[in-house]
């Protein structure tokens, strides 16, 4: 009990020592590169990208969430087992702690949670790393488990998430979650699953192909998943035909190895624009990508980058980047 009552007082120290890290936070970062003249439909090179709030230690998985007081955005700190929330009012808030991990003693370095999404119901749905599933937060305020198993083995550590309109549920399972990751001697799969939950609470396998699988989206029509792999060593997105909840052969959309040599950072999370145009992050900021994989631009923190989401008007990109949270106006 002891420890446990001193990780809760760790947490609740966090909203307090951001606000007072901003102080060395700047107020912009990046630069915006156009490598096609399509980009220029959604930024100009000139745009700034906006700093909101820093001090984190490395946060993850943003989504956006409509209220009659104008929206908020909420966001993990997988390190610090918290998701926090930030809206134009009242800045950074703490929302929940833990978000991904409810044990009491130590589990690694990234306990938390990490992507959310709102399901149907506009219920905040979560990959939790520490207690390796996906859950959902009720509307009585507690959590319910949603998967945590595959033919009866323990999932890796749930890494990102998608819902199709009619409501099966997409993730990716690899193991960074996991204290030791892929060497961790609690691991019961031996395998990187990209997975899928019927409605009804079946789970399909839909590939174990990808070795690292991380990132996660649709096309709009939902004809098309979108898989990021974050392997050093085959830095690829990945776009796979999906009919009947299967997926088809997949062709990789853009390789990320040579951008390597540029900035730090792998694939990683992504969302996917109402044309369907993906916007993913990679190494040093975010990777426009066209539907047939075309490269229009990048918004470069020249850092290490998350993930991004979308507000629900599609005016702004929001994103997680290392211990920072920023935001780019789009047209």
């Amino acid at each position: 009990m002891r420890k446990l009552l001193c990780f809760l007082g760790l947490a609740a120290t966090c909203v307090g020592s951001i606000l007072s890290a901003n102080a060395q936070t700047p107020s912009t970062i990046g630069r915006i590169e156009i490598l096609a003249p399509e980009m220029e439909q959604y930024v100009d090179a000139g745009t700034k990208i906006e700093v909101l709030a820093g001090g984190f230690t490395w946060t993850e998985g943003p989504v956006w969430v409509s209220d009659d007081s104008g929206g908020h955005l909420l966001f993990s700190d997988i390190p610090r087992n918290t998701i926090f929330r930030w809206s134009a009012a009242k800045g950074i808030e703490e929302f929940m702690s833990p978000s991904g991990y409810t044990g009491v003693s130590y589990y690694g370095l990234e306990p938390g949670s990490n992507g959310l999404t709102l399901d149907s119901q506009g219920r905040l749905t979560m990959c939790e790393h520490g207690d390796r599933r996906v859950s959902v937060l009720t509307r009585g305020g507690g959590k319910q488990t949603l998967v945590d198993a595959y033919q009866g083995k323990r999932l890796n550590s749930p890494n990102d998430l998608v819902f199709d309109q009619a409501g099966n549920l997409y993730f990716t399972d690899p193991p960074y979650g996991l204290p030791e990751r892929a060497d961790d001697p609690r691991r019961e799969l031996d395998f990187c699953g990209v997975y899928r939950l019927d409605r009804d609470g079946q789970l399909q396998l839909l590939t174990q192909e990808m070795t690292r699988p991380n990132g996660i989206g649709l096309s709009p029509d939902e004809s098309t998943l979108y898989i990021a792999q974050s392997d050093p060593q085959n830095p690829i997105w990945k776009a796979f035909p999906i009919s009947d909840g299967k997926l088809g052969p997949g062709k990789v959309l853009h390789d990320a190895k040579s951008a390597m040599k540029e900035f730090p950072g792998l694939p990683d999370g992504m969302t996917v624009a109402k044309d369907g145009t993906l916007f993913a992050s990679g190494p040093g900021g975010i990777y426009v990508i066209s539907p047939a994989g075309k490269l229009l631009g990048r918004i470069l923190t020249e850092g290490r980058v998350s993930n991004c989401s979308f507000d629900s008007d599609q005016k702004f990109l929001y994103m997680t980047a290392d211990k920072f949270l920023c935001r780019v106006s789009l047209k």
